[in-house]
């Protein structure tokens, strides 16, 4: 099978290493999308492993299509039989940018009439009850292209289980997990987040340092498929998964101001099956840290919760209490247009990145030389 893995802009060479991590091979690397190759254990091995992953979809058809009539009869075309029952209940998702068919709902309303059609002819009735399992299509229109997947997930790989609720502007956990993945911590170094909020980032970097899989505790639409051998090789992964847990000793702490987010971060870490240091604690109070360790945080950006020159403030104090640590890795994601002047240092490199859809630059400082802005 065809298969594509959607991520955040800026996480493409990410997720594509994940993959080739775990032996699968790769198709092409493009816009938020990396395509790959799997039969049912490789992508089932994807849905449990993938980290910075958004989705995982099986591609079904591709053709250009700068015409509803065009779409319309690109889908129809497809022998949808071999993916639906009599009886499938048919949910279409659909998405569109840059392409003359704009109107995501109008797609999804011919891509669901073309289906019917096809598994009418197929089916040799004028009666599709939709009663059975529900099989999710996915339309998305990329320059008058058009690709017809399904979603093997369901519910987004977001979706790990242990966040049961959300401070003031969340982290996703994928998101969370490519920062930390960036930062290149494996579990051997020590590890902090300073303003950890709900845990996100600290919780992601020791399901990293132990290899426990995202998708362990989670179930996937493509268990219900009828077309290949899900429920074996879902098995077969979830085995895979329970048996690659590392045991190991950890270094990791979170830290933040408000005690309500820190009781959170617990009840987190206690779900997510992992083992962290949390205390709170304002920035300024940031207490002596063994050498030579990584700290990823998720400061503040101005937008919801400090306005825009305490935001500038809190990030020229980061400097001074950062500069405290001795041989770090510092990595800080922001919205902040105007971060390094405020922070006062250059970053050795710079990632564009989105977060809840506003676009946001990772700044990487390394135990180096640095520059000022």
């Amino acid at each position: 099978m065809l298969c594509l893995a959607t991520c955040k802009l800026g996480l493409e060479s990410v997720v594509a290493g994940e993959l080739r991590a775990l032996s699968i091979n790769l198709e092409s690397v493009r816009d938020a999308r990396v395509f790959f190759h799997a039969d049912a254990d490789a992508l089932f091995k994807a849905l449990l492993f993938l980290r910075a992953a958004e989705r995982v979809l099986v591609v079904v058809k591709t053709f250009e299509a700068r015409t509803f009539d065009e779409l319309f009869e690109g889908v129809k075309a497809i022998p949808w039989r071999e993916y639906l029952l009599r009886d499938s209940f048919i949910h279409v998702n659909g998405k569109s940018a840059r392409s003359a068919l704009f109107s995501v709902s109008d797609c999804q309303r011919i891509v669901k009439k073309a289906i019917v059609e096809s598994l009418r002819g197929a089916y040799h009735t004028t009666l599709l009850p939709e009663t059975g399992k529900e099989i999710i299509v996915e339309v998305g229109m990329l320059r008058d292209t058009a690709t017809i997947a399904l979603d093997a997930c369901g519910a987004g790989l977001a979706r790990r289980g242990y966040r049961i609720c959300n401070v003031a502007a969340p982290l996703s956990e994928t998101l969370g997990a490519g920062l930390v993945l960036l930062s290149r911590y494996r579990g051997d170094r020590p590890f902090l987040d300073p303003m950890c909020g709900s845990g996100t980032i600290p919780i992601e970097a020791a399901m990293i340092a132990k290899n426990i899989a995202p998708g362990f505790g989670r179930g996937f639409a493509a268990e219900d498929w009828h077309f290949i051998p899900a429920t074996r090789a879902a098995i077969r992964a979830r085995e895979e998964a329970r048996d690659g847990i590392r045991n190991i000793p950890l270094d990791i702490a979170g830290s933040d101001s408000d005690a309500r987010s820190v009781a959170l971060c617990k009840k987190h870490a206690k779900r997510a099956g992992v083992m962290i240091r949390w205390a709170v604690r304002p920035l300024a109070d940031l207490s002596a840290q063994p050498s030579g360790g990584i700290l990823v945080t998720n400061p503040p950006y101005g937008d919801r919760m400090m306005d825009e020159r305490a935001v500038k403030a809190l990030y020229h104090d980061m400097r001074g209490v950062f500069a405290g640590l001795h041989d770090w890795s510092v990595h800080i994601i922001s919205a902040c247009r105007e971060f390094e002047r405020a922070y006062g240092l250059r970053a050795h490199k710079r990632r564009k990145l989105t977060s809840g859809g506003k676009p946001c630059v990772f700044y990487q400082y390394f135990p180096a030389r640095q520059k000022k802005p």
